[in-house]
This record gives C-alpha cells, sequence and structure tokens, in this order.
C-alpha cells in the first residue's frame, strides 16, 4: 500500500504588490533564504520551493486586514498603516527602511506655525482620516475631513483644503506645492505583523523566519576581513578588531611568522582597520561581504 504523504502548511506572507518597499522586502526575504521564484505583476501568489512559505501580493493599505481575517499569517506593512486602521494584529519587528513621517501642513503664506494656531473649524484632506480626525479634535479643532487617495499636497492651492495631514520623507513634494510643515504627527517605517492566534507550528515558523531577517539585516552592517600578519603583531590587532570576541587566528604552511585572521567587522571601520593592519604588517587583506549573522 503506497504511503500518503502529508502536505506541509505554508507560512502565508503578505507583502505590498508594487512599489519600492515591495522590491525591497522581495529582496530581503530571498536574502534570508526563502528562494522565491522571480516576481511576476501577474501572480498574486508564489510559494517557495520547498512549499514551506506562501507570498501574497496586496495593497499595502489592506495588509493589516488580510491578517484579521486569517488570510495571510504575517505581514509587511507601514506603521502608519497598521495606526490608521487600529488593527487588532502583533507588530514583530521594524525594519531600516520606508522610513517617513506623518506632518499637518498648510500653504507658507498662512499665519498659522502650530496646529493650536489653526482656526477653529477648518477643512482638511488627507488619506488617513482617522489619524487626522483624532489629532486635531484633541487640540480642540472641528475638522471636516476631506479623503482623498492622492495628490493631497495640492488640494489647499486648488480650494478644497485649508490643511493637509500627509506621509513625507524629506518634505520636497510639500516645499514643491508651497506648503509648510506645522507639527509632526507620528514618525513610522516598514514593520513585520502578525495576526493573533497563530498555532504553535505556524508560530515557530515565524519565529525561524525573524531570526533569519535579523541575521541579513545585521550582516548588512558588517564586513568579512581576512589578512596574513605578523604573528607578535596579534596582541596589539585585537584591540581594534575584536570580532565576535577576538579574532579566528590560523597559522599558516611552512611561517612560523605570520598567522591569517578571520574577523567580522562593522562596515564602517573597515577603511580604518585596513590601514592599522597595514602599518602593523598586515598583508594580503580581503574584505568580503556577510549574507547573513545568526549569533
Amino acid at each position: 500500500m503506497q504511503e500518503i504523504q502529508k502536505t506541509e502548511t505554508p507560512l502565508k506572507i503578505a507583502i505590498p504588490n508594487k512599489g519600492r518597499m515591495s522590491e525591497k522586502i522581495y529582496e530581503l526575504l530571498n536574502n534570508a533564504g526563502l528562494n522565491f521564484p522571480s516576481k511576476d505583476e501577474r501572480n498574486l501568489q508564489v510559494t517557495t520551493k520547498d512549499g514551506k512559505h506562501r507570498l501574497i501580493f496586496v495593497r499595502t493599505a489592506d495588509i493589516p486586514r488580510f491578517l484579521e481575517a486569517g488570510v495571510a499569517d504575517i505581514g509587511f506593512t507601514g506603521f502608519d498603516i497598521v495606526t490608521e486602521l487600529d488593527a487588532d494584529v502583533e507588530k514583530l519587528m521594524d525594519l531600516d527602511f520606508g522610513n517617513c513621517e506623518m506632518v499637518v501642513a498648510v500653504k507658507e503664506e498662512d499665519p498659522y506655525d502650530c496646529v493650536s494656531d489653526l482656526p477653529e473649524r477648518i477643512n482638511v484632506a488627507t488619506s488617513f482620516p482617522n489619524i487626522a480626525r483624532e489629532y486635531l479634535e484633541k487640540a480642540g479643532k472641528k475638522p471636516k475631513i476631506i479623503e482623498v487617495s492622492g495628490a493631497t499636497e495640492i488640494t489647499p492651492r486648488l480650494g478644497l483644503s485649508d490643511v493637509v495631514v500627509d506621509i513625507t520623507s524629506s518634505g520636497s513634494t510639500l516645499k514643491s506645492n508651497k506648503l509648510k510643515i506645522i507639527e509632526k504627527i507620528l514618525s513610522s517605517s516598514a514593520i513585520i505583523i502578525a495576526r493573533k492566534g497563530l498555532d504553535s507550528y505556524l508560530q515557530k515558523k515565524a519565529e525561524t523566519l525573524l531570526v533569519a531577517i535579523k541575521s541579513v539585516l545585521e550582516a548588512r552592517e558588517k564586513k568579512y576581513l581576512m589578512a596574513n600578519v605578523p604573528k607578535n603583531k596579534l596582541e596589539e590587532i585585537k584591540k581594534f578588531l575584536p570580532g565576535f570576541t577576538a579574532p579566528t587566528v590560523m597559522s599558516m604552511m611552512g611561517d612560523e611568522n605570520n598567522v591569517v585572521i578571520h574577523v567580522v567587522v562593522d562596515a564602517d571601520k573597515v577603511f580604518d582597520s585596513v590601514e592599522k593592519l597595514k602599518a602593523l604588517g598586515g598583508q594580503g587583506i580581503l574584505i568580503m561581504t556577510v549574507d547573513q549573522m545568526v549569533r
């Protein structure tokens, strides 16, 4: 009798279907070892070759709702979106991209320097109606919220709004539309979230994935350095190349005076480390990227 093989339940991961954040997340997951096939905008789902992980491509703003509905197990979205939706999800990790600020802005010529200066009744254009309303009402205002899905910055010049509440990374778009920021509401970045109530099996898979992602993010800030150095300079070298505990030292065949050191260093300290190694007689120095680093 032929044995029936059980299919492993994949961890379902929701990520943005387009944009720079989508590309970064896709690259991050592949670097973490998930081995997804090449991205194709026509495919709304892809599964790893081993069947253990499945990607679902949806609008960034919809990802928290997909998790709440149990359609996905974990998701990548913005902190601002989770806050706007007041989503019932668990935040797992902050990521180092997608950084921006949600701000209140008015026309440059308006005589307002902060929210308290604004008239009591104001027309507010925003893609974040819940956050905008709550923030302005706490400031004692009575905002009329005009919900827009884009091009928020142009609405004051068109006479549609007095104020905008919008996301900005540099403020350049606001300035180009002759708006000025009068207050910051919150800071946001890409985050990883999970639906509540994951069973122990999926919880373990999610935790394993987080470890892999952290190892990739940490490795981006590191370089792997190898060099041939005089053996009698090791103690001096250890003072500026500690590695995790100390450099790995290996003997050289037929050479009792020199050794090979292997060490992971901060990327921003590589140049200085190389200069010090050369000054101490270091030769054959190699610098390599680090894909992952698991502590």
